[in-house]
């Protein structure tokens, strides 16, 4: 028997849930609860409440959903800049 399809959907973290969920509202207006993907969980990519994401789903359950993709977004002017005080800013290496 094979895999059936998934479905993917494109929307926004509204709200960080415990247990390492996520509150999701797709762009289709249906609200869902996520949770991060293995992927995600094993690079330690952060997901914030505001961030878009991309949401796998079973056509069997569309309540519950998997958060495999975390786009990046344009932030306004300063963020991306010169590094803050008492962070290495990417000079530090391993040897």
């Amino acid at each position: 028997m094979a895999k059936e399809e998934l479905i993917q959907f494109e929307g926004l973290v509204t709200e960080i849930l415990p247990d390492a969920r996520y509150r999701v509202q797709l762009d289709a207006g249906h609200e869902i609860v996520a949770y991060t993907a293995g992927k995600m969980k094993k690079n330690r990519i952060k997901t914030l409440a505001g961030d878009r994401v991309t949401v796998e789903m079973s056509p069997y359950d569309l309540e519950k959903g998997r958060l495999i993709f975390r786009h990046k977004d344009e932030r306004p002017s300063g963020a991306g800049g010169p590094p803050r005080p008492g962070q290495r800013g990417g000079q530090f290496r391993r040897r």
